[in-house]
């Protein structure tokens, strides 16, 4: 219907003033009072037709006032024409609504790749690492949702010098079965390393050694290796079931060794690689105003750069995808400004690429920095927030229902951390603040739960399931009503920007304001209590509203609760 009326007003222009096209951009205004569509299109062509703004907004208004699905149209400041339709016009539009709350079926295509998570094996998850793990793990969601065909890639650590440090260190203070340690247990044996490493530096020599027999495939290490490997992804695992977060390929750098060699022959041939300092083969970057990249270190050792140039190589071969999306920390931007440089110099078929960044991640508190060998384990932020929450429900007595609050406040605590993150714009540093996230008044979480809950509160008592059909004799809104009914009508365009421009925040920002919509309606408008017509609208406006909080929750990985 919306496209139907933006043909009708490009026909009207064109008829009227004698052009052959122009564009009519339709906007959803912030507040009713504004109408339901309106555009700014009389001020675009103003100059072109020589004529005042308000007398071409005139003319578009008055005519579009004829068409059977507005209610009225008029000017309004320099020469927008802003248009309300009728009640019947917009609840037909809201069968977009109802279908974009249900994933589309994944097309058959090229894939879209997204690599995030990524963590370092032999070491806890830290706090920051859920910045690269959500963030990713939404815009998968976005685009799967859309119906693309995502590969969710986890391009984990398990290679490098560090292997080799953990080995000698396990075999100098290691006791007991290697199976049974955990992670933190092997994170002491490392910093340990490092500490004994100051008063013997022989221990870089031997830990160097180790690795390299790694590489070549000693059976003992390579036994090592895996066990610390299969250590680490167990608890790793957990972590990601917590968040909600599944990635369907685990992909080590381990997976490439014997790929890079290959590609460092490529480069030579082409002369895109060259022996530089102390034996290193290099990428001169100068044409790309980029700094050389190091591709093998003098010691023929390969670096990350290596291990990224043979991933393309792979996901290229294996996938022939559309795009490959890299959620990685903006502190990697030369990396990767670097990597995409040097595959383009090697002539290779690439799909888009692009360095999905993020800032850096700060507490309120100040409470995020820590002492040498330490960092702060994602795992103790969750079950902190939990324990925040598990105290808040209490505090909260009767106000709060649940038939298990320990499993609301897991919803909560992990919700609450996970939505201070993505509510916030990625390209900006991010700032954590407790308060805020826990908050049952502001832009949180717990807010957009409790909303929920609420509305499916007064469908249970409806005795309604979800898919509530609309009353076709609804002839009014209240302006509560049709912002309600506006908000709702623009979640499927929300979708589509927020994964369009890989910005989770947007679709966070859309929800809490379809909550403030709610609650407004709620607060001011008796539902179950009104006479019919009125009262079937409102209850399917009511289950609508749960459906796109739920919908749209989960595809920022949260859940949300029926009752609270």
């Amino acid at each position: 219907m919306f496209e139907d009326l933006q043909a009708k007003a490009t026909k009207i222009l064109c008829t009227e003033y004698g052009i052959s096209d122009c564009s009519v951009a339709w906007e959803r205004p912030a507040q009713p009072e504004f109408g339901d569509l309106a555009t700014p299109v009389s001020m675009q062509l103003a100059k072109t037709l020589k004529k005042n703004p308000k007398v071409i907004a005139g003319v578009l208004a008055e005519q579009l006032a004829k068409d059977s699905s507005v209610e009225k149209a008029e000017v309004a400041g320099p020469g927008y024409v802003n248009v309300w339709l009728k009640p019947e016009a917009l609840l037909g539009e809201l069968k977009h609504t109802r279908e974009a709350c249900t994933a589309k079926v994944t097309r058959k295509e090229a894939p879209v790749i997204v690599e995030y998570s990524s963590p370092n094996i032999a070491k806890p998850l830290g706090i920051h690492h859920i910045l690269t793990t959500v963030i990713g793990q939404v815009i998968a969601n976005l685009y799967m949702h859309e119906g693309y065909n995502v590969k969710t890639v986890n391009h984990i650590g398990d290679w490098g010098t560090q292997f080799g440090k953990l080995y000698v260190a396990w075999k100098q203070w290691g006791n007991g079965d290697l199976d049974k340690k955990t992670v933190d247990e092997l994170l002491a044996l490392y910093v340990q390393f490092h500490d004994e490493e100051e008063k013997n530096p022989g221990l870089e020599v031997e830990a160097r050694n180790a690795f390299r027999q790694l590489e070549e495939g000693n059976d003992d290490i390579r036994a090592f290796w895996k066990t610390v490997v299969d250590i680490s992804m167990r608890e790793i695992h957990a972590l990601y079931e917590r968040l909600h977060v599944h990635l369907a390929y685990e992909h080590g750098e381990s997976m490439y060794e014997n790929a890079m060699q290959p590609i460092v022959e490529e480069g030579k041939k082409k002369k895109i690689f060259s022996l530089g300092k102390e034996g290193a083969f290099i990428a001169d970057l100068e044409q790309e105003n980029l700094p050389p990249a190091i591709v093998i270190k003098g010691d023929g050792g390969t670096i990350y750069l290596t291990r990224d140039l043979a991933t393309v190589r792979f996901r290229i071969d294996e996938w022939q995808p559309q795009a490959s999306l890299y959620v990685v920390g903006q502190e990697q931007q030369l990396h990767f400004q670097q990597l995409f440089a040097i595959v383009k110099k090697l002539g290779w078929q690439l799909p888009h690429l692009e360095h999905v960044s993020f800032g850096r991640m700060h507490f309120a508190d100040g409470k995020m920095s820590t002492r040498k060998g330490k960092i702060l384990k994602l795992e103790d932020v969750l079950d902190e927030a939990t324990e925040r929450a598990a105290d808040l429900i209490k505090s909260r007595g009767d106000s709060i229902q649940s038939d298990d609050p320990q499993a609301l406040a897991e919803m909560m605590g992990v919700g609450a951390v996970v939505y201070g993150i993505i509510s916030q714009n990625r390209k900006m540093d991010i700032l954590f603040d407790w308060d805020k996230a826990l908050s049952f008044e502001g832009n949180s979480a717990p807010y957009l739960q409790y909303t929920h809950a609420r509305a499916r509160s007064i469908l249970r008592k409806a005795e309604v399931k979800n898919e509530v059909p609309f009353p076709k004799d609804a002839d009014s809104f209240s302006n509560v009503e049709r912002s309600l009914v506006g908000g709702l009508l623009r979640f499927p365009e929300v979708i589509l920007e927020a994964r369009a421009s890989h910005m989770p925040h947007v679709l966070a920002t859309y929800l809490y304001q379809l909550c403030q919509n709610f609650n407004a309606f709620y607060n001011s408008e008796p539902i179950l209590q009104s006479p019919e017509p009125q009262k079937s609208l409102r209850i399917a406006l009511t289950a609508l509203t749960a459906t796109v909080l739920k919908s749209g929750a989960e595809l920022l990985t949260l859940r949300v609760p029926d009752r609270m």
